[in-house]
C-alpha cells in the first residue's frame, strides 16, 4: 500500500490564448465546462458548480458510444479568481480514490499558461487513466477558446 507522500501523481501544462479571467469561467462556469470537459468520447449531462471554499462541484459526463454515465464531484478547498483553484476529486463509483486537483494560471504575454496537478491517485492505472482523460479535456478547452 502507498502513503499520501508516494501516490502517483499527473502535471499537464498549457499555454492558451486566452485572459486569466475566460480560461477561470471555463472552469467555474457550468454552461462553459459543458463545452470542453470530459474526454472526447464522452459529453456533459450536467454541471454544477459553487465555487468557495467550501463549496462543491459535480460533474456528470455520458460516453457517447456506450451511454455509460460518470458521475464526479469535489469540494473546492482554495479560491483565487483568474488565478488557481484547488479541489478533491472523486467518482461516485470510487469514494475512497479521493484525489486532489489543483488548476494554477499564470498569465504569459500570448495569452495565460495553465498548469494542471492532479495527486494522490490511488494507483499508477488511475493516473494514467486521468492523463488521457485530461489530456483530451484540455485539448478541448484549448480548440474552444481558438
Amino acid at each position: 500500500m502507498t502513503t499520501l507522500a508516494t501516490r502517483p501523481s499527473l502535471t499537464l501544462v498549457r499555454r492558451l490564448k486566452a485572459s486569466p479571467t475566460t480560461v477561470y469561467a471555463a472552469w467555474t462556469d457550468p454552461k462553459v465546462m459543458a463545452q470542453w470537459f470530459g474526454p472526447n468520447h464522452t459529453h456533459i449531462v450536467s454541471a454544477e458548480t459553487d465555487v468557495r471554499v467550501g463549496g462543491k462541484f459535480r460533474v456528470v459526463m455520458r460516453e457517447t458510444e456506450s451511454g455509460e454515465i460518470h458521475d464526479v464531484s469535489g469540494v473546492y478547498r482554495e479560491v483565487e479568481p483568474d488565478r488557481r483553484l484547488v479541489f478533491s476529486w472523486a467518482w461516485i463509483t470510487m469514494p475512497e480514490r479521493e484525489s486532489l486537483v489543483t488548476v494554477s494560471l499564470q498569465p504569459v504575454s500570448e495569452g495565460v499558461e495553465l498548469t494542471l496537478l492532479h495527486e494522490q491517485f490511488f494507483d499508477e492505472p488511475a493516473r494514467d487513466s486521468h492523463n488521457g482523460g485530461w489530456t483530451e479535456s484540455l485539448d478541448r478547452l484549448e480548440r474552444l477558446l481558438a
